[in-house]
């Protein structure tokens, strides 16, 4: 089999994509990109190759392109010129002869007017992008992480209570290891060419939910607190985020309400084989340590 390329090889959603592609497929099909490749080192030890490349550096991607067929193009960190490290990304794979680009954008309806910054928007010039440079590609989009709760709500739930700007908005949060499994099988398999996956997880949550759920964990009541914008960004700069995050988190919790990633479940399951896992079950292993 042609070789199959993961980029962000250190990042979460780009090591356990390459994890999981390892129960698939043998270790000489698989490569990783990583800006710096000591970090990768455990791939390395799997047989993995590890290329060193960086989305800046478009002649050095074309380099490390060279012989793979299959491009997983994990998104570029926000806040970083995302549009000249994706164009420099598919514009090296046309280069160099890769035929399949999987991308993974959030999820955004296109009646949607929420544009969440540095995101939506970014996300939605790699679609185009994708669309004029005549590969085949797949997109598998994204909800909330699973893991970002902790991040959205801030401090100590357990003990502050969960809060949220004022919405009754719920999201179908996804677990980044869930995603890199599908992300997996969409590289390993034939016939996702053309495809657009909507990965939400379980059954979409409220933050009252939420709290609802700390609450039966802990055994006592957690409140969900719901105030304005300014007193949720308060809170978690209390909290100890600095401002720049809390505002980041804001916009995050401003699309839930506003219903952004609220959808049905569906296609995670279905390429997956199974139930995704539960935010219940994501927030009794994280918080279970505080419930002494």
């Amino acid at each position: 089999m042609a070789k199959i390329l993961v980029t962000g090889a250190t990042g979460n959603i780009g090591r356990a994509t390459l994890q999981h592609l390892l129960k698939r497929l043998p270790a000489s099909d698989l490569v990783g990109l990583a800006r710096d490749p000591a970090k990768a080192n455990d791939l390395a030890a799997a047989g993995i190759q590890i290329r060193q490349g960086d989305y800046f550096d478009h002649d050095g991607l074309v380099r490390a392109f060279e012989g793979v067929e299959k491009l997983m193009l994990v998104s570029a960190t926000a806040f970083t010129d995302r549009n000249t490290q994706h164009n420099n990304a598919i514009s090296a794979a046309r280069q160099a002869g890769i035929k399949h680009i999987v991308y993974m954008p959030i999820i955004h309806d296109v009646e949607s007017a929420f544009i969440l910054p540095d995101i939506t928007e970014q996300d939605l010039f790699v679609e185009e992008q994708l669309k004029a440079s005549g590969l085949a590609y797949t997109l598998v989009r994204h909800p909330p992480f699973i893991e970002s709760i902790p991040f959205y709500i801030g401090g100590n739930p357990l003990e502050t209570g969960v809060h949220a700007p004022a919405g009754a908005g719920k999201a179908g949060y996804a677990s980044r290891d869930d995603l890199a499994e599908a992300h997996a099988i969409v590289l390993s398999e034939e016939g996702h060419a053309g495809k657009n996956y909507t990965l939400y997880g379980d059954a979409a949550l409220s933050f009252a939910d939420i709290a609802k759920i700390m609450s039966d964990i802990s055994g006592k009541t957690v409140p969900y607190v719901a105030g304005t914008d300014e007193d949720y960004v308060d809170h978690l700069i209390a909290a100890g985020l600095p401002e720049p995050a809390a505002r980041f988190a804001l916009g995050w919790m401003q699309g839930i309400n506003a219903g952004e990633w609220g959808g049905k479940a569906g296609d995670l399951e279905r390429l997956i084989g199974r139930k995704p896992m539960p935010a219940d079950e994501f927030l009794r292993t994280h918080y279970g340590a505080s419930q002494a």
